[in-house]
């Protein structure tokens, strides 16, 4: 007994002080984004940065205005959610509960490759075949645009989408099923009033999973998007917060690096309040 006590004591310890490492982790970047972004917000202005409509930080007259990422990365990834959640929801439905094992099999292989793929890779498909489309079919002088990204970032979310809703429709008690299907409900009417409101909180994690994905992509993005600090058209180069850091960090100095960390510090107070969110959600459901 008292070895086992001291075994469980010590995994105990383990546990405790790598989840002590994670909390770590993230009060550092917390602290350093803070300590680096606040001064530029503090010259420049905090009205002036979220709300100016103007971003040249490279010119004589300097402008950091970060009106036109914010709204372009809330609209990319509101436009990927409303694509790619009502597919990847629907997909793992189906194959939690209605696939034939041999289809679920091979779906799900393609899932995993779609999730192990790079970013640069789904940006260099978008740049060299969805752009192009885009052009041609909306005869418009330039694919590169919002449209696209939207596009790309939709496809990106859906291996989470999927394979987290997956993982919580398994979970549903068979027992639930069962029983509906005994009063008379149809299969479907089974899945889409029992299992999935058991499953509700799984799904909603894996939505949060996806939105976070979409927030924080950079590379791809900025490959199909165009990378110009406009503000946000459905067919117009744009530029995301998420780019604004990467396109420019490499070489900035003084004010405009400055800047650059104010943008990254407004990027994980979005990030923060979306995890926030889904908490106070998730606490609700289990409350009522």
């Amino acid at each position: 007994m008292k070895k086992n006590r001291l075994f469980e004591n010590i995994i105990h310890g383990i546990f405790l002080i790598l989840g002590l490492i994670t909390i770590g982790c993230v009060l550092l970047i917390t602290v350093y984004l803070v300590i680096s972004g606040i001064p530029a917000i503090r010259e420049i202005g905090i009205i002036d940065f979220l709300f100016g409509k103007k971003w040249a930080s490279t010119a004589e007259e300097p402008a950091f205005g970060i009106l036109p990422f914010i709204l372009t990365s809330v609209y990319g990834t509101a436009g990927a959610i409303v694509i790619g959640v009502p597919i990847g929801f629907m997909t793992a439905v189906y194959l939690s509960k209605a696939a034939h094992p041999k289809v679920r099999t091979v779906i799900e292989a393609a899932v995993n490759l779609l999730a192990g793929i790079p970013s640069v890779v789904y940006g260099l498909v978008g740049m060299l075949v969805l752009v192009p489309g885009i052009r041609k079919l909306f005869n418009i002088p330039d694919g590169a645009s919002l449209f696209a990204a939207i596009i790309v970032l939709a496809i990106m979310i859906l291996p989470s989408i999927i394979k987290v809703s997956i993982t919580a429709l398994d979970a549903v008690p068979k027992e639930y099923e069962d029983a509906s299907l005994a009063l008379g409900a149809t299969p479907t009417e089974t899945f889409f009033r029992v299992s999935v409101p058991t499953a509700k909180s799984g799904i909603a994690a894996a939505v949060v999973l996806g939105v976070g994905r979409a927030i924080g992509e950079a590379m791809a993005v900025m490959m199909v998007s165009g990378n110009v600090p406009n503000m946000p058209s459905l067919f117009q180069s744009v530029r995301f917060l998420t780019t604004a850091v990467a396109s420019e960090m490499a070489y900035s100095s003084g004010l405009q690096q400055q800047a650059l960390f104010s943008i990254a510090l407004v990027l994980f107070l979005f990030i923060m309040l979306i995890n926030a969110a889904l908490n106070f959600f998730l606490k609700g459901n289990k409350e009522g």
